[in-house]
């Protein structure tokens, strides 16, 4: 299935029902008075994160949802059956924006999170409420109130707690699939990966994260270059960034020291918070060289970009040092719990 990580909802809550004009008309009770009843509330539409929902595809033909509108009001005092509200399944991770005045309505980003995305209608007054001393038989009730209409933007940003950066041919669908079950298209040619894939990554018993590799970077990417500007979003939620650097490129003329600050100024260039996460390096493809040209070639790398965080030298291809790369990940990510947004409050069905 293609990946789909935007989409556009049409919301429309429940209206409210009219109320209801009605007097009490029994034997023996000669002054009964009104007794019409309120209408009912309209149904609201609500937004839930649900697990099993990987991308936004399926809004792509349903775009619109409404609410039940809530039934008239009846005599004897009864209150019509308000509108039933609905839940529209989303994706964990889904932010979502209303189009027309451009704010965030909220951020699903935790499983069974629901957020109120249009609100119902309140059910118009029957003419019991409108009785006064001065008043004693009205004859008007309520016509109850429109439900909430709104456009909604929905952005998916992938939950994952490791993600890749790279340029094209960096080896990123290579590392995950070695240390993942996951299988992303490999080949020689750049751009490769087109859209996201995540991995789960056994660490040991009861130890695992989740691992995204997005399409590679290029210089301009934060400008629209390349793929990369649509899928950097997908980063911003992880804990730790692998930026993973070709010891052996097949261009001669290539420098990967240059390649990397390209890839730095690009984070920075899209969001100062994605710039700032802690990103590690990872020197790959170290069997495409003998081992003491790899090691001076590795320790050139780190001299020149002046990197002070964790270095790691593997190779996605044939699995070398990926253990110790997986370990001190996880280390990291108990060491580091993930801290949820604020976005929606956690509601109850």
């Amino acid at each position: 299935m293609k990946f789909i990580d935007e989409a556009t909802l049409r919301v429309q809550a429940g209206n409210g029902g009219r109320g209801c004009v009605s007097f009490r008309r029994e034997k023996f009770v000669p002054f009964g008075g009104p007794d019409g009843g309120d209408g009912g509330d309209g149904g609201s539409v609500y937004l839930k994160a649900v697990e099993g929902m990987n991308t936004l595809a399926d809004y792509r033909i349903a775009r619109t949802f409404k609410g039940q509108n809530g039934q008239p009001g009846s005599g004897n005092d009864c209150t019509g059956h308000g509108g039933a509200d609905i839940y529209v399944p989303v994706p964990v991770g889904t932010v979502v924006t209303d189009v027309e005045t451009g704010e965030e309505l909220g951020d699903l980003a935790a499983e069974g999170r629901i957020l109120l995305v249009a609100k119902g209608g309140k059910g118009g007054w029957g003419n019991t409420r409108f009785k006064s001393s001065t008043n004693r038989s009205p004859r008007k009730a309520g016509q109850g109130l429109p439900g909430e209409r709104r456009e909604l933007a929905l952005e998916l940003k992938l939950i994952a707690d490791v993600g890749l950066l790279g340029l094209p041919n960096a080896g990123k669908s290579t590392l995950i699939r070695a240390v993942s079950a996951a299988r992303p298209k490999v080949a020689d040619y750049p751009f490769t990966t087109l859209h996201p894939n995540l991995g789960v990554v056994s660490a040991g018993p009861g130890r695992s994260f989740v691992m995204a590799d997005i399409p590679g970077l290029i210089e301009g990417a934060a400008e629209g270059a390349g793929l990369g500007i649509r899928f950097l979003k997908h980063l911003q939620r992880t804990r730790v960034l692998l930026h993973l650097v070709d010891i052996a490129p097949p261009d001669p003329d290539a420098d990967p020291v240059k390649d990397a600050r390209t890839i730095a100024a690009e984070l920075k260039k899209f969001a100062a918070d994605l710039a700032a996460k802690e990103r590690w390096l990872v020197i790959n493809k170290v069997d495409l060289l003998e081992p003491a040209e790899a090691e001076r070639r590795a320790r050139e790398v780190v001299r020149r970009l002046r990197w002070k965080g964790p270095v790691f030298r593997i190779s996605g291809a044939t699995g070398e040092g990926t253990d110790a790369l997986k370990q001190s990940v996880m280390s990291y990510l108990e060491a580091h719990p993930r801290v949820l947004p604020a976005g929606a409050a956690d509601a109850a069905e």
